[in-house]
């Protein structure tokens, strides 16, 4: 396992992250999620699970993990695991983010799975929370699926709150979504709060169908931001799970490359986002030991020209990508 610093902020990170989306609740947007949890919703089972994931995360060589507040049970999972496995604070980085609140009552489907709030109280209540979970293990904390429309980046009273979360030695990024990422990290880019930045990191969505934020982490990279990158496989689009019979054109493509690199497609997309020289991060959103090993199977994929111009393809327009992103269902 590789390892980078990510951006300047002196945390050292593996290059494939393990995120804990899928691992922290019983219902999530990826394909297959409840073959994965073989529809066992028992709580003890999926914390057992979820260590068992993360066990094979450590023996893999990664060190950073990524939780929520509104992953369910997820911060407490890593929590419990980095407390028995006798983890110390400065062996791993751990980031967690505020701003969902979890509601759906540790069913698959529910009316709403969270809520989102980007307001003072919430991020006061969150952090307390997280702390609660994580103790200090926890190096970064991030704005939750922060939007244009969601007002956070103008929301003085949360940036200080954020600046001084910074100033006692805690790294603070923001994680985006939806169309206008690129625009939404080029305005956290100007945020000051005493002239000095708020922001040490970015997560944001970029794979072979959603490229359109990458020219702005491009931006944050070279303006010293850690970069981290989430759904390098589309919620499941780009491996063997997508049955879509539209996508049929698509996975003919994504299978003949993978065949030239002797690769599977979890393993290629992943490879693509390894090969971005702005990416400090990928994130594995493994909910099995098995497609964990997998996924880092990427990491020994000779990327080549190839295969990025015959990918180029895949891309789809971010309206249309997020649109089919919202309509995955939850299971």
């Amino acid at each position: 396992m590789r390892t980078a610093e990510l951006g300047r902020t002196g945390l050292v990170v593996s290059r494939v992250g393990l995120g804990l989306a899928a691992l922290g609740r019983p219902g999530y947007i990826n394909l297959g999620h409840a073959e994965d949890l073989r529809a066992d919703y028992d709580v003890a089972a999926m914390e057992d699970r979820a260590h068992a994931v993360l066990d094979t995360a450590w023996a893999e060589g990664i060190r950073y993990f990524d939780a929520a507040r509104s992953y369910g049970d997820g911060e407490r999972f890593l929590g419990t695991w980095l407390a028995s496995r006798g983890i110390p604070p400065e062996a791993v980085v751990v980031g967690s983010k505020w701003g969902y609140t979890y509601t759906a009552g540790w069913q698959v489907r529910a009316d709403r799975h969270e809520v989102k709030d980007h307001s003072l109280p919430v991020l006061l209540r969150q952090e307390a929370e997280t702390r609660d979970r994580l103790g200090a293990h926890l190096k970064l904390y991030q704005v939750h699926s922060a939007t244009l429309e969601s007002g956070v980046l103008d929301d003085r009273e949360v940036l200080r709150e954020l600046a001084r979360l910074r100033g006692t030695g805690l790294k603070v990024g923001r994680t985006l979504t939806g169309p206008r990422q690129g625009e939404t990290l080029d305005k956290a880019l100007e945020v000051r709060i005493d002239d000095e930045p708020v922001f040490d990191c970015v997560q944001a969505t970029w794979n072979l169908l959603e490229t359109s934020a990458g020219p702005a982490l491009a931006r944050a990279h070279a303006a010293g931001l850690g970069v981290i990158v989430k759904e390098a496989l589309a919620n499941g689009r780009l491996t063997d799970r997508n049955r879509d019979p539209a996508f049929t054109p698509q996975r003919r493509l994504l299978r003949e490359t993978a065949a030239r690199l002797g690769a599977g497609l979890d393993a290629l997309a992943l490879a693509a986002v390894l090969a971005q020289p702005w990416a400090d991060v990928v994130l594995s959103g493994a909910a099995t030991p098995e497609h964990l090993r997998s996924n880092l199977e990427g990491l020994a994929i000779r990327w080549d020209a190839g295969a990025e111009d015959s990918l180029r393809e895949l891309v789809e327009s971010p309206p249309a990508y997020w649109q089919t992103r919202a309509g995955l269902a939850w299971n």
